[in-house]
């Protein structure tokens, strides 16, 4: 059966939870999950709530319904979902493959609630296995003198395939913020670094210069400012003195495959909630 899927947050209150479950109930509906967290510093409720509804129930209908109670009765803001939509998805890539073929190999393996339908790169390197995949690429070259053009092509294409996700698969150019105030969807990045530390190009030069004992890969919206958009994933390895540049990089490829997928995986499934520069991420 599809299910509904409602993210909300706003304003913590007495009886809350009771509200949505006793809503749920008096409609027929069967709670399948449901998870919240309070903000105890900011005084705000956070929930996500999974549900089938009664079976002859329109779910588009009730997903309104339910979003409207919310907002009137609770003065909350929601998000509402069916467990089977599948958002297209347009990975953006340069030269490095890794996460790119983690992404696509996962897609194929149905791991990904979401379609994959295109690439869009800086550079050609990657058309070739594209094409492999059966998936459509658009190399567009990218420089300071041509970006604002190359982004409008990036942005017809992202429309031209009604894309619900982009997703930056080591894409290393910097969007503009034009580009993402046009984009109309989320944009995932992968940072090679364990944010905020290490910022900005070749991190893990940085880190090798620093001695450090870790090293990590952080998965966080895109917002123009760089590097700085709400976190929703992170992991870490343990390197040593051992361990020269070449052995960080291949450590921090596999860490930044894992965090990639599993922020992307998250975003599909509907389990993120962005509140200020941070975000609430239900498991």
């Amino acid at each position: 059966m599809v299910s509904i899927v409602a993210l909300l947050h706003g304003p913590d209150r007495p009886g809350i939870v009771a509200r949505i479950a006793g809503w749920i109930h008096d409609r027929g509906g069967n709670v399948l999950h449901a998870d919240q967290h309070l903000d105890r510093e900011e005084d705000v409720f956070f929930q996500r709530v999974e549900w089938h509804a009664a079976k002859d129930e329109d779910l588009d209908a009730e997903s309104d319904l339910f979003a409207k109670m919310v907002e009137k009765e609770l003065g909350m803001k929601v998000r509402t979902a069916l467990s089977n939509e599948r958002p297209p998805v347009v990975l953006f890539v340069s030269k490095a493959d890794h996460c790119f073929h983690d992404l696509i190999l996962r897609w194929k393996a149905k791991e990904l609630r979401g379609e994959i339908v295109g690439v869009v790169s800086n550079h050609p390197d990657l058309d070739h296995p594209t094409q492999k995949y059966g998936l459509p690429f658009l190399h567009i070259p990218c420089t300071e003198e041509n970006k604002a053009e190359a982004e409008v092509a990036q942005l017809n294409f992202i429309r031209e395939q009604g894309v619900g996700l982009v997703v930056l698969a080591r894409y290393m150019q910097v969007l503009s913020e034009n580009f993402l105030n046009q984009v109309d969807c989320p944009v995932i990045n992968i940072h090679h670094s364990f944010l905020p530390s290490f910022a900005g190009a070749k991190p893990y030069h940085q880190a090798y210069r620093r001695g450090v004992k870790i090293i990590g890969a952080t998965a966080h919206f895109v917002t123009p400012v760089l590097d700085e958009g709400p976190i929703i994933c992170q992991d870490v390895n343990r390197v040593s003195h051992r361990n020269g540049v070449r052995d960080l990089i291949t450590k921090g490829r596999d860490l930044e495959k894992i965090v990639l997928a599993t922020a992307v995986r998250r975003q599909l499934e509907n389990r993120i909630l962005v509140y200020k520069n941070k975000t609430v991420v239900f498991d």
